[in-house]
This record gives C-alpha cells, sequence and structure tokens, in this order.
C-alpha cells in the first residue's frame, strides 16, 4: 500500500482520538483533517522503520495543544462545553451513566486523560505513547495509575453502575 492509503486508512482510528480529546465533532473533524494535511505534507519526515500510527497521534496531539493555547477562553471543565451535551449511543450504557464518566473524564488533568484515552480507547502499548507523548514509558504507567485512581474516586459517589462504567476504561496491560 502507498503511504497516502495508509494515512487514510488510520483516520477513523485519528477521528475517535480527536473526539474523545475534544468532545466536539465538529472540531474533531477540523482536527483530523489538519493532521492528515500535515502528514502528507511532511511525509519524506516519517521514517519507515516507526509506527505510522503513532506518528499521527503524535501531530495530531501536537495540533491539538496548539488549537487549545489559541482558545484560552475554552477551559476544559467548563460546564457549557460542547462534551457536556453529548448523547450518549443507545442501548449501550445507560445514557445517565455515560454521560457521568465523560464529565469525568473531562475533569482530569489533560496529561491523565490523553493516556487513558491512548492506552484505553486507543489500546496502544505503553512503548506507543511514550512515543507519541514523547515522555518515558515509566511516567505513561504513573500517569495512567493516576487517572485511573482520580477517575475512581470521582466516581466514587455510591454508584455501582459508575463502578461498571470504569471497567470500559481498565486496561490491564
Amino acid at each position: 500500500m502507498s503511504f497516502e492509503a495508509d494515512v487514510v486508512g488510520w483516520l477513523p482510528q485519528l477521528r475517535r482520538y480527536a473526539r474523545a480529546l475534544t468532545g466536539d465533532a465538529a472540531w474533531a473533524d477540523d482536527l483530523v483533517q489538519d493532521t492528515a494535511e500535515r502528514a502528507l505534507t511532511r511525509m519524506r519526515a516519517f521514517r519507515t522503520d516507526t509506527n505510522l500510527r503513532a506518528w499521527l497521534l503524535t501531530i495530531l496531539r501536537h495540533l491539538y495543544i496548539d488549537q487549545l493555547r489559541g482558545r484560552r477562553e475554552m477551559a476544559v471543565d467548563d460546564e457549557d462545553a460542547p462534551w457536556q451535551r453529548l448523547e450518549a449511543p443507545s442501548g449501550q450504557v445507560d445514557s445517565l451513566v455515560l454521560r457521568d464518566v465523560q464529565r469525568m473524564l473531562y475533569r482530569l488533568p489533560f496529561e491523565q486523560r490523553e493516556v487513558l484515552l491512548l492506552v484505553c480507547v486507543e489500546e496502544l502499548s505503553y512503548q506507543e505513547v511514550s512515543a507519541v507523548l514523547g515522555v518515558p514509558a515509566g511516567t505513561v504507567m504513573s500517569r495512567l495509575s493516576r487517572a485511573r485512581e482520580h477517575m475512581r474516586s470521582l466516581l466514587a459517589d455510591g454508584s455501582h453502575q459508575h463502578a461498571a462504567a470504569l471497567k470500559a476504561v481498565r486496561n490491564t496491560r
């Protein structure tokens, strides 16, 4: 396959990660488009002996951080933020529980949230997450541990439904 086809093949995963980071479909689509454009215009910077998915996620993450800096007026725990109004997929998880989990996810510090998303949602290994974030694998494991513990404490308001939802973000790698 060509480099372009490989990039296109990763677009659904990039969109999922962008949507989880931003909580906004339009912003996520823009991020993915910017990521694909940057990857295609800078494909010579990609080393063929490395992981394309990790490289694309790194580009997406850097673009997201740059855009966050430009949107300082929007705080991640803002009650008017788009992700506060997201609807849960019907029939999968009780919508109130999913919304609570989403809200708690966005209460995590950014460093913890991005590690939790990359390991538990994108299913990257600690080494791949380390490469995406540019931090040692030990830092990834530490942030993940803190993120899980923080989620547990945020969701520990007594609901057994929350405990079941938390299993969706547990990963025993």
